[in-house]
């Protein structure tokens, strides 16, 4: 037997060209061949090799990158005949046989196409998410990522990978390079993958942001994705032939205090938009967050919640948009501020505010 011959009668021909060249031992097994032929072919000078504990490469040359990905995942996810088996009976193939496991950090950067991530061939390691309770060690080209929770999962071209925030995070655990942070948080946004609010929740929860180099880099980040947004609120209001509105102001009672400042106000109207950076608000998330940086998070709620509760004591309707909802939705968003503005003629005339330039 060579490298080129079918390991078994089992047809092979609904499984990608790498996944052909790796299996797991179970996998062996459920095409039919044994462990002792399995040992045969990885003798020295033979057609096969072990590249992790329990997969093999079935040829003797150097593993592709592509090779190294779904070796890293088979050995992460221990793969069993019980669940191979019943994925070919249903016609899934055999990357339903991973299991609970996803690439993270770098090599699915690459997978998501960053061009500020190294090449998958140049990485010595191979970052997986496995749950917690796996019980597994990191070897070889595998580096195992234990979490409680796993995120949900987004496959590109037949592998499970982490998303962007998650995987900028793990690969931020491992950089000491503070270029290389700055160059990939950069093109999370720019690239729009993903909005900044993800990016910093997942470094919190990481606990990362107490290095200096995270901080910078966050920082750069949160500026970029503000301008990015604010860029797409002008696009909304010119495209979408909303009435001209007075850009970045403060609200002031006259003679009295300060009620905050707003992207957007029209004051015929008594309507304004706020752009809303702020993290999504998940109590199983802020659960998890260290205690300062979850007391920072619900102090950063309540103030925005009490503006917006004193604007609208004062007949101002108040309009909040995501960077997410610009980006994903915005005839929409477009659609509720026109609504807000129609709607004004029906509400009861506004208290009388101080407009002054931000």
């Amino acid at each position: 037997m060579n490298h080129n011959t079918p390991v078994s009668p089992r047809p092979l021909s609904h499984l990608s060209d790498a996944q052909r060249r790796v299996l797991s031992a179970a996998q062996l097994r459920a095409h039919g061949v044994s462990t002792a032929q399995t040992a045969a072919q990885c003798r020295p000078g033979g057609p096969w090799q072990q590249i992790l504990p329990g997969v093999f490469v079935l040829h003797p040359g150097p593993p592709t990158s592509e090779e190294r990905l779904h070796a890293a995942l088979l050995y992460a996810g221990r793969p069993t005949v019980e669940r191979v088996v019943p994925a070919q009976a249903r016609g899934e193939g055999e990357a339903g046989s991973y299991g609970d496991v996803m690439v993270t950090g770098l090599a699915a950067l690459a997978l998501h196409r960053f061009s500020s991530a190294p090449p998958l061939l140049s990485l010595d390691r191979i970052d997986v998410l496995v749950p917690r309770t796996r019980r597994l060690r990191s070897t070889g080209c595998a580096r195992l990522v234990r979490v409680h929770a796993l995120p949900p999962v987004q496959h590109i071209g037949g592998l499970p990978v982490a998303p962007v925030a998650r995987a900028l995070a793990d690969a931020v655990a491992q950089l000491s390079d503070a270029d290389a942070v700055r160059r990939l948080l950069t093109e999370a946004v720019r690239g729009s993958h993903c909005e900044p609010s993800a990016v910093v929740k997942e470094l919190t929860l990481a606990r990362l942001l107490s290095r200096p180099h995270v901080i910078d880099a966050v920082d750069s980040l949160l500026a970029e994705g503000r301008a990015i947004a604010e860029d797409r609120l002008y696009a909304m209001v010119r495209d979408h032939g909303l009435p001209d509105p007075l850009w970045n102001v403060d609200l002031r009672l006259p003679g009295g205090p300060h009620l905050g400042g707003v992207d957007i106000y029209w004051p015929d109207q008594a309507v304004a938009v706020e752009l809303d950076t702020r993290a999504p608000r998940q109590d199983e998330d802020a659960m998890g967050s260290p205690l300062l940086e979850r007391s920072r998070e619900l102090g950063e709620w309540s103030a925005y919640a009490r503006k917006r509760e004193h604007l609208e004591r004062l007949g101002i309707t108040v309009v909040h948009i995501t960077p997410k909802k610009l980006r994903e939705a915005v005839e929409q968003q477009a659609t509720v501020v026109r609504t807000a503005l129609m709607a004004s003629s029906d509400r009861e005339p506004p208290a009388y505010v101080v407009v002054l330039p931000r």
